[in-house]
């Protein structure tokens, strides 16, 4: 390593989607800064590649802070409005890559690849001059009155500022370790408990109402009901995947991280899934009703499979072990009331997750309340940033996580520049010569 390669204004731990942002972002506004950006993998963007089904879904077509869960909504809603959805599509539509819209306001490539985004994240990275470091793994971070120490696996850097980038603990085949907490904790910072999020979960199939197994791979519209402690906290709608497991598809993965922090508190906490969304259980009451008067020989199950795919209904009505063969006409109140109960208000006995192995994002990380949303800055540490996973906030599924990473690497590299005397609008100021840096 080389004395200048030593000696930088900006180093980014984590070459993901929030780090390679930061990075570009931070070359555009102060073009003279000394920026490496260091991941220990080989091939950066691992997360990037596997993310949306290898398609990537890049942001969505609308995003608010009611989209994320946080300790502080507030603040997830100002560093959003630094970077709007429609920059975002600006930016990528800059760097040749098209967004195409999809169900649910979810854009993706044009292409359908995410190694499209990753290849045009790393053309540009390379374009504005930030140098990226593969298979470089940060060992330590400290501080001088001066400026921080990272010793890494190829040597010792010294930098004015850094910039935590290192994600959670999802998928940690793809290089999350969950570093950053801890060096966060070295430096003072509280980490909010973490749990995965956005992860398939698992039921019990000893209950009698666990029906997955014979469901494995059918789905179809549902809401989900989440109560902790009695209370409903969270309604979920969204497509419902039966697995051998128990539940996936966006209405499970939504609805885990609910389960699962409520859980970590110790608190007691019911899922019930409704197959009529948008229906109250009177609604639904009625319906059955007037069915009942002008289809009296019909089963339940035929009934039923107006909501559901025929084999859920089968299950539902199998489990709840009506009278032999009943029609609607001869069902009785009791019974159908039961079995309206169970279309809109069916119990999931889970048990779990299938952990961070599967979970598209950390929910938990460092408290916004810790760093300065102007900036993305550490109110603890100057000098210290942190953008995206790493920080306490989680998105639903549709893209929202990386409109997080994007919205916030936009905030940070604005910081950066003004650090350093550069222009956040992306023309170097009168003092961005190397030789004019100020010390932390």
């Amino acid at each position: 390593m080389t004395s200048a390669d030593a000696d930088l204004d900006v180093v980014i731990v984590g070459a993901g989607a929030a780090g390679l942002a930061t990075a570009i972002f931070a070359k555009r506004a102060d073009p003279a800064a000394r920026i490496s950006i260091l991941d220990g993998a080989r091939q950066p963007g691992a997360k990037i590649l596997v993310s949306g089904g290898s398609r990537c879904n890049v942001t969505n077509t609308v995003v608010t802070e009611a989209d994320f869960n946080s300790g502080s909504l507030a603040i997830v809603r100002r560093v959003l409005r630094a970077l709007p959805v429609g920059a975002t599509i600006g930016f990528f539509a800059g760097l040749g890559v098209t967004l195409r819209e999809e169900p649910n306001g979810k854009l993706f490539p044009e292409s359908g690849r995410s190694r499209d985004v990753l290849a045009a994240l790393l053309a540009e990275l390379s374009r504005v001059g930030a140098r990226l470091r593969a298979n470089t793994r940060v060992l330590d971070l400290a501080r001088t009155p001066d400026a921080f120490v990272v010793t890494t696996s190829a040597g010792e850097i010294r930098a004015r500022a850094v910039v935590l980038a290192t994600g959670g603990l999802s998928l940690p085949k793809t290089g999350s370790d969950g570093w950053g907490y801890e060096v966060a904790r070295r430096f003072g910072h509280r980490i909010v408990p973490t749990t995965p999020a956005l992860v398939p979960l698992v039921l019990d199939a000893t209950r009698p109402t666990s029906i997955h197994q014979s469901l494995s791979g059918v789905s179809h519209p549902a809401e989900l009901d989440v109560l902790v402690d009695g209370a409903a906290i969270a309604r979920v709608p969204g497509a419902l995947l039966w697995t051998h497991f128990g539940l996936s598809g966006p209405a499970a993965l939504d609805a885990s991280r609910h389960w699962l922090r409520a859980t970590l508190e110790g608190r007691n906490v019911e899922v019930r899934a409704s197959v009529c969304p948008g229906r109250s259980f009177a609604v639904v009451d009625r319906r059955w009703t007037d069915l009942a008067r002008a289809r009296p020989r019909a089963s339940p199950t035929t009934i039923a499979s107006e909501w559901v795919p025929a084999s859920v209904a089968a299950a539902m009505i199998a489990a709840l072990d009506l009278p032999d063969a009943p029609t609607l006409a001869t069902l009785s109140r009791d019974d159908r009331r039961r079995i309206v109960h169970a279309l809109t208000a069916w119990p999931l006995a889970v048990t779990g997750s299938r952990g961070y192995a599967f979970a598209e994002v950390t929910a938990g990380g460092v408290p916004l309340d810790e760093i300065r949303p102007a900036t993305m800055e550490s109110r603890l540490v100057p000098g210290l940033y942190f953008v995206g996973e790493i920080l306490d906030v989680d998105g639903r599924l549709g893209g929202f996580n990386f409109q997080w990473a994007w919205a916030s690497a936009r905030v940070a590299a604005e910081a950066l520049a003004a650090r350093r005397g550069g222009d956040p609008r992306g023309k170097p100021g009168p003092n961005s010569s190397p030789r004019a840096i100020g010390a932390s």
